[in-house]
Formats: structure tokens, C-alpha cells, sequence
């Protein structure tokens, strides 16, 4: 699918092509975010998502479209390389490749769709995924992939039909968009994309693993290892590891700002919590976390832990021998002194599925949709709004059903922000309901009264920090040239 790969060149050759092309294409990086801000905005496979995209590329000058001129070779030469300086800043850590992944299948997505069939045929034949029938094979098996697919008004003599093994089909299967027969499913042209996706996603995957192991030859450059982790917390977005309302909560307040600023999946952990006076480790990392993102001390944090468990199965000295010490050690305070930050939207959908009497996770994603429904109704959502957010969630829009969730929560038309992290919905919540209010030189509240307290309004970490990684990484880069 690519040319070429940045671990197979010399030391020296991709020091200077990533030197001299960090300068010259840095405006290219923003296209993966401009991907995610809309992805989380749109759903992917509507006609708005695919226009609000293609305005976006445009206006960034992105070529995504097969082109006839004398510079075409330049243009996909810029492509490749900013690519793989890409791949060099995100094969980092698990969360970077899991979301560059994620951006590079959209626009993968998106490009492959842009292609006419008679290209689309040339590029499933140029990288061997190459998988038509026979005309009496489709003859045999037309209806039934008709049926199978719903594609009932396209006719039989234009349809593209493709043999495909069943463990290479698992999600056409599970969506049962395909016919399945003796091992094979028979995939029309129109799913083909998913197919693609698939293998797209196992060789970058790989690549991104390979390239990982050839970072130490990067890390021997002391220039260029802080240009590359510039770039990637650019992208990324907002950690929420620091937040400047730090012990400004008061442990009193967290059950109104549960029901009044909190995600569905944190409003979920609080309501286990308070109901079980427990939870298992993947729900006390995920919520922890949230909760220190939010501006929670340690202190606080073992206080509000210690008193909850205590209520339940758990005394005292116990929750001091097994529980506070993974309290410490996500503050950074234990083991290798890592600041553990909260999870993202990303990492809460991919990783750490919750098993049976679990409670973290994304309910939109791992919630029964019948459960689902019933927590809604309990939480006095309109009926006519569940059915929306019930349709993202079939669809697999998971962060659009959250959008969702918040507009209906706070009674607004449209959230006017990317949804991507738990303690973002929180932040873009309380500035809401305190529209005009500044934590910082607002002297404390009276007792009882919550809604004023602890607001940051600030803009959405969609825009604002990628601007300002943005400034600190092209500083980085006047210096490196500078001195030259």
C-alpha cells in the first residue's frame, strides 16, 4: 500500500529526510485531526461526513484524489513522507498507534471511496486482494448475496461479487451484511471497503510495531527526539494530567456534578460505586483517573476511596494494605513514578473490555441496548432522544451517541465541540452551566451551592492544544535549523 518503509533506510538517510521535511510539510500534520474532529462529529458513512471532509482537505490543500499533472509524483512523495514522520512520532506508545490507526483508516476509508471502480478494481488487483468469482459462480450465489446484503435494487449483472474466507469477513459476518457459505462469504462490491480496512489495518499495525524497534537510532539524535514528541502530543489532544482547578473539588460536590457534568461511563462508575461500595481494578483506574483529571488530590482521592469500601466488605487496615497503594501509584507517587493520565474516549471504547459484574468501559459501546434503554429512561431522557442515541449506537457512532447523550442532558442543540475524552464532556459541561463565570477569581461558594464552583471555561482541547503544540513544535524546529 506504501512504497517504502523509514526502518529500511540508513541512519543518516532518514535523519535527513526527516530534518529537512519536518520544516517543509509540517503543514500537512493537522489532516489527521481535522479527521478525528469530524469523525466524532458526523457518522462516517453519511453524505454530510463525506462533504464536511472533503471541504476540510480541500481547504487544506490535501490532494485525496487520483490527479493527471506533471507534479502528481511530487505530490505523493510529500504523502509518503509526511506519513512516516508520522508513524515515527506515533509508534511511541499504545494509545499514540491506537489513534493514529484510527485517523489513517478513515482517510483511507474516505480516499478508497473517492476512487472510481475500474481504480478501486486496479488497486484491490495491484496488492493481491483480488477476489472475483467466476460468472458461474455469481450466477449460483447472486440472489442469496442480494439478500444477504439488502442490496436489493442493484441489478444482478452489475453487481461485483468477491469470495472472501470467513475469518477475513468477521465483521460483515457479524453484521450480517454478507452470505456465508462452506467457509467463504460472498461479499458485494459496496462492502469490499471493509475488507481493505481489515488488511490495511494488520500491515500498519506491523508497521508501526517495526518501527518502534529502530526508535533507540532516533533517541541517539538529541534534536530530533523532541521534535517528534512535540508533534505527537500535538495531535492527540489534551492529556487532562493537569488541570488548574487542582483540590478546588470538594469531595461533597462529586455527587450533584455526577448527575449534572459527568459521562455516561463515569455517571455510571459513581452510581456502582455508591450503590456496591466497591469496584474492580479496570473500573477504579478508569474513574480514578477521571476523578484526578477533574481536579481530585490524592488526598482526597484516598479519603474518597477509604470511606466508600469501608462501607461495604472492606475495612480500614485492609483498603490500607491493598488499595491504597494503587491510589499513590496512579498519582505517580509509587513504582516508577509514572503520572498515570485519564483515558480517552479512544482507549475507554478499544481496550480492557469489561467482563460480567464489571461496570467500566463505554456503556454506548458494552451496555445490552435493551439495559441500555432502561438506564436512559431512569435518567429521564425523552423518548424520541433515546431512539437516536439507540440508532447511533447501532450504527457503532458510539461518541455521537455520547454528543448525543450531552445535548439532551443539557438541553442544547448541538454541543459545538469534537467529543474525544470523558474529562472533556466535564470541562465543556461545567463551563456551560456556568457560562460567564471564572473559577480562578470567584472566592468560594457557600456550602450547597455547586453549580458555581470549579468551572474552567476554556476552549475546546480540539482547538486549543493542537495551536499550541503547534507554536512550541515550530519553534523546535527554528532553532534546530538555526544553529545550524
Amino acid at each position: 500500500i506504501v512504497p517504502y518503509h523509514v526502518a529500511e533506510m540508513s541512519q543518516s538517510a532518514s535523519q535527513n529526510i526527516l530534518y529537512f521535511y519536518c520544516i517543509l510539510y509540517f503543514s500537512c500534520f493537522p489532516v489527521l485531526k481535522s479527521i478525528e474532529n469530524i469523525g466524532v462529529s458526523f457518522v462516517k458513512t453519511s453524505e454530510q461526513y463525506s462533504k464536511k471532509l472533503e471541504a476540510e482537505l480541500r481547504k487544506q490543500r490535501f490532494h485525496f484524489r487520483p490527479v493527471r499533472s506533471p507534479g502528481v509524483f511530487e505530490m505523493r512523495r510529500k504523502d509518503h513522507l509526511s506519513h512516516f514522520i508520522l508513524r515515527l512520532a506515533y509508534c511511541q506508545t499504545e494509545d499514540l498507534r491506537r489513534w493514529f490507526i484510527q485517523q489513517e483508516l478513515d482517510l483511507f476509508r474516505f480516499r478508497f471511496n473517492e476512487l472510481p471502480l475500474d481504480k478501486q478494481q486496479q488497486f484491490l488487483k495491484h496488492n493481491d486482494l483480488d477476489y472475483n468469482i467466476t460468472a458461474e459462480e455469481k450466477e449460483a450465489v447472486h440472489k442469496n448475496v442480494i439478500d444477504g446484503s439488502r442490496l436489493s435494487t442493484i441489478k444482478m449483472e452489475f453487481l461485483l461479487i468477491y469470495k472472501i474466507h470467513f475469518t477475513d469477513a468477521i465483521d460483515l459476518i457479524r453484521n450480517r451484511k454478507v452470505y456465508l457459505n462452506r467457509g467463504y462469504a460472498y461479499v458485494p462490491h459496496p462492502e469490499i471497503v471493509i475488507i481493505v480496512l481489515n488488511e490495511f489495518r494488520q500491515i500498519l499495525s506491523k508497521a508501526l510495531a517495526l518501527t518502534k524497534r529502530s526508535l533507540p537510532v532516533i533517541e541517539s539524535d538529541e534534536r530530533l527526539q523532541p521534535l517528534l514528541n512535540h508533534l505527537s502530543h500535538a495531535y492527540v489532544g489534551q492529556d487532562y494530567s493537569m488541570q488548574k482547578n487542582v483540590g478546588k473539588i470538594s469531595l461533597e460536590q462529586i455527587d450533584g456534578l455526577a448527575v449534572k457534568s459527568f459521562p455516561l461511563c463515569m455517571r455510571q462508575l459513581h452510581k456502582a460505586l455508591r450503590d456496591n461500595h466497591h469496584l474492580r481494578h479496570g473500573g477504579r483506574m478508569q474513574y480514578g483517573l477521571f476523578l484526578k483529571g477533574i481536579g481530585v488530590t490524592l488526598e482526597q482521592a484516598l479519603q474518597f476511596w477509604r470511606s466508600e469500601f469501608i462501607k461495604g466488605k472492606v475495612d480500614a487496615e485492609k483498603f490500607d494494605k491493598l488499595y491504597s497503594y494503587n491510589i499513590r501509584h496512579s498519582f505517580g507517587k509509587e513504582g516508577k513514578r509514572t503520572d498515570y493520565t485519564p483515558y480517552s474516549c479512544m482507549k475507554i471504547i478499544l481496550s480492557n473490555l469489561p467482563s460480567q459484574g464489571d461496570y467500566h468501559g463505554c456503556p454506548f459501546r458494552h451496555s445490552d441496548p435493551e439495559l441500555l434503554k432502561q438506564k436512559l429512561q431512569s435518567y429521564k431522557i425523552p423518548s424520541a432522544g433515546i431512539t437516536q442515541i439507540l440508532d447511533l449506537v447501532k450504527g457503532m457512532h458510539y461518541q455521537l451517541a455520547c454528543q448525543k447523550y450531552f445535548e439532551l442532558t443539557h438541553n442544547v442543540e448541538e454541543v459545538g465541540f469534537s467529543h474525544s475524552h470523558p474529562n472533556q464532556y466535564f470541562l465543556e459541561s461545567q463551563r456551560l452551566l456556568n457560562v460567564g463565570r471564572d473559577v480562578k477569581k470567584e472566592p468560594s461558594p457557600p456550602e450547597g451551592s455547586q453549580r458555581s464552583q470549579n468551572s474552567q471555561p476554556a476552549r475546546p482541547a480540539s482547538v486549543s492544544a493542537p495551536k499550541s503544540a503547534d507554536r512550541l513544535a515550530s519553534e523546535e524546529l527554528e532553532m534546530i535549523f538555526s544553529d545550524g
